[in-house]
C-alpha cells in the first residue's frame, strides 16, 4: 500500500500533475501510522528525491510532509539538504520582495497568504513599479508566501534530531538568507530561535550566596525561562552532596521543561534565582542560552537570590526537542572561589 502511494507520488511528479499530487500525499500520511523507523525512513529516503521535480509550491507542501514523517520517527537527516535548499531558495526570493515591495510602493510588506491562489497574482500587481516583469513579480510574491510553510519540516527536523542540528547542511546560507528577511517576518522567530540551539555546550555555575560551584552540559534548549527550570532541578538538593538545598523545583515542572507533558492541572513554575553573567547583567528568562557571554572561553552563569517573585507557566518553547542539564562534576571550593573572583558583582534592577 505504501510503496504504491510512493509510486503513484513519484509519477504526479513526473507528470507536473498537482492535483493528482495533492490528492496522493494525504493518503500516503496517513499510510505511514503505525508504521516503524526503518519503514517511515526509506519512506522519507524516496520522497527526498522529489523536491528537485516539483515546482516551490508544491516542494513546499512535500516538506510539510517529510516534516510530519520525521516527527514520526524517520531520520530526519535524509531530507535536511533538500529541505535547507528549499527554504535557503524561498527566503533569499522573500528578501528580495521585500525590498522591491518598499521600492515599489514606499510601504511595509503585507502580511503573507499561502492558501489563496488568487492573492498571489493580485499582490505581484503591485510590484509592477520595482521594474519587474509580471513573472518576477509572481515569482518572488509567491516565495514571500510560501516562506513559513518552508520553514515547517526545517523546524520539526531541527527539533526531533541534535545530530541534525550539529551537522545542519547549508547553514550558513539560510543563517544569510533568513537575515535578510527576519525584520519583517515576526513568524519566523521560532526558526531564528532553533538555529542558535546549543548542544552539548559546557557551563560554569557559580552560586554567589553559598559559594559553591558547578559545571554542567546543556542540550536543546529553547530559552532562558527552561534553562532556569533544569538548572535547579539538576542542583537543587542536600547540601551534604554538595548541591543547593531549598531550590529543588516540583518534578513536574522539570518534567515539562525536560521531555514530557504539561500537566493539566500544573501550578506555574517559580523561579529559585536570579540569574546573572559573568559581567553582573542579568540574563533575562525571554533570552536564550546562546546570548550568555563567554568568560574565558567558557558561559558562565551566576545564580543570585530572586529579587522578587517569578513565575512562569510550566512546558518549553520548542515542544519536539528534548532539553537537557546535566550536573558534569561539582567544583572543588578552590576552583569556585578562583572562579567567583574573576565575576563582576550582581548588579541591580536589569543592569
Amino acid at each position: 500500500m505504501l510503496d504504491q502511494l510512493l509510486d503513484d507520488l513519484a509519477q504526479a511528479a513526473e507528470d507536473r500533475d498537482s492535483a493528482r499530487f495533492f490528492d496522493v500525499m494525504p493518503r500516503l500520511f496517513a499510510a505511514t501510522e503505525g508504521a516503524d523507523r526503518q519503514t517511515l525512513s526509506a519512506a522519507l529516503a524516496r520522497l527526498s528525491g522529489l523536491f528537485e521535480r516539483v515546482p516551490s509550491g508544491i516542494g513546499a507542501r512535500l516538506g510539510v510532509l517529510c516534516g510530519a514523517l520525521a516527527e514520526r520517527g524517520a531520520d530526519p537527516s535524509l531530507v535536511a539538504e533538500p529541505l535547507v535548499n528549499g527554504l535557503s531558495d524561498c527566503l533569499e526570493l522573500a528578501g528580495t520582495f521585500a525590498a522591491a515591495w518598499r521600492t515599489a510602493t514606499g510601504e511595509d510588506p503585507p502580511e503573507p497568504v499561502d492558501d489563496d491562489y488568487d492573492w498571489i497574482p493580485a499582490t505581484a500587481e503591485r510590484l509592477t513599479g520595482a521594474a519587474l516583469t509580471r513573472e518576477q513579480a509572481i515569482v518572488l510574491t509567491d516565495a514571500w508566501a510560501l516562506a513559513h510553510l518552508w520553514a515547517m519540516p526545517v523546524m520539526s527536523i531541527l527539533q526531533v534530531s541534535p545530530r541534525v542540528r550539529a551537522a545542519l547542511p547549508g547553514r550558513e546560507r539560510l543563517i544569510a538568507a533568513l537575515g535578510s528577511v527576519l525584520d519583517e517576518r515576526d513568524d519566523l522567530e521560532f526558526l531564528a530561535g532553533l538555529l542558535r540551539v546549543l548542544d552539548g555546550e559546557r557551563l560554569v555555575v557559580l552560586h554567589r550566596e553559598s559559594g559553591r560551584g558547578y559545571e554542567v552540559v546543556i542540550s536543546g534548549i529553547g530559552d532562558n525561562f527552561q534553562l532556569h527550570t533544569l538548572l535547579a532541578g539538576a542542583l537543587g538538593g542536600p547540601a551534604a552532596d554538595g548541591l543547593l538545598e531549598g531550590v529543588r523545583p516540583d518534578p513536574a515542572w522539570v518534567r515539562a521543561a525536560a521531555d514530557g507533558p504539561v500537566e493539566p492541572d500544573a501550578e506555574p513554575v517559580r523561579g529559585q534565582f536570579n540569574l546573572v553573567d559573568a559581567n553582573g547583567k542579568w540574563i533575562w528568562n525571554e533570552g536564550r542560552p546562546a546570548d550568555i557571554p563567554r568568560l574565558d572561553g567558557v558561559r558562565v552563569v551566576v545564580l543570585d537570590p530572586p529579587p522578587y517573585a517569578r513565575s512562569w507557566s510550566p512546558g518549553r518553547m520548542y515542544p519536539m526537542m528534548r532539553g537537557d542539564v546535566r550536573l558534569r562534576r561539582i567544583l572543588p571550593p578552590e576552583e569556585a572561589a578562583a572562579w567567583l573572583a574573576k565575576v563582576a558583582p550582581g548588579g541591580g534592577f536589569g543592569r
